[in-house]
Parts: C-alpha cells; structure tokens; sequence
C-alpha cells in the first residue's frame, strides 16, 4: 500500500491509501469494498439463513431474524439482488407466491460466514455456547458450521 497526496475542492492536502495487489492498481481496499456489500445489518443473516438454513421466503425470514422488521427485510433482499447475491423468483399464483434463492456469488460468501462462525464459536464460547465443552471446542472446524441449524426450546 502506498500514500498518495491528494488536494482537496479548498487546496488541503489529503493523505489517500492505494492499494496494489500482484501489480495491479486497486480503486478501493477489496475488504472495504466487501463490507459495503455485506456489512449492514441483518444482510450477513439473511445470507446465513439462505445458505445453512436453506429458507426462501419472506416470513421464514421474518420469523427467524431477531429483531429484523418487514421494511428492513424489504430493503435488505432488494439490496442483495441488486448486488447479485441472491435472485428473486415469482410465481403467478393466487396468491403471489416469492420465493428468494442464492446465486453462485452469494454462495462464494459461504467460507466466510464458516470462518466468522468458526471465530465466534473458538474465542466467544461463553457467549455462544450454553455450556462450552473445552474438548469439544478445540475441535470445532468451519464444518462444524456447516451443521449450523435452529432448535426450538422445549
């Protein structure tokens, strides 16, 4: 990464990283550039429950996300469409029936939300596990997360 000094509309300097990755001058940082597709709030689940959880509809997410409202929800698939991770199916019924499916992109996002799934499971135990097993935490591979499903309390 390198500085590049930059002058603003009133002729202060401004320091700007550029990034350059194998030769190649980036246009932004690609994490930066990640997080602004996927970094506001609920998309990540959505993600998590279209690919472990295998949902489709609208009030499957609804019901599953805490606190997520319907508008949110509205906005957040409209938003992972236009960014191509996802593909809206309608179908001409009575009623309309919607359902929601991940794309090839959206599933390139899969070892990621394993290694953040991985992380919270390895080093926030105490937060994600009712009672941590330390033998069978230090097992615990991204696989693990693959089984990733919901329980329903009794």
């Amino acid at each position: 990464m390198t500085e590049q000094k930059l002058v603003d509309g009133d002729n202060n300097t401004i320091e700007k990283s550029q990034f350059s990755i194998d030769g190649m001058n980036c246009k932004c940082c690609p994490v930066f550039n990640t997080l602004n597709i996927i970094g506001k709030k609920f998309t990540l689940l959505l993600l998590r429950n279209m690919i472990f959880l295998k949902q489709k509809r609208f009030n499957e997410f609804l019901n599953s996300i805490e606190e997520i409202n319907p508008k949110t929800l509205s906005i957040r698939l409209k938003e992972l469409e236009k960014d191509k991770l996802i593909k809206r199916q309608v179908f001409n019924e009575t009623p309309v029936r919607i359902e929601y499916h991940i794309t090839e992109k959206g599933k390139a996002l899969q070892p990621i939300l394993e290694q953040m799934g991985l992380f919270s499971m390895k080093y926030c135990c105490e937060m994600v596990f009712e009672n941590p097993d330390p033998a069978k935490i230090d097992k615990i591979t991204s696989k693990s997360f693959r089984k990733y499903s919901t329980t329903t309390a009794t």
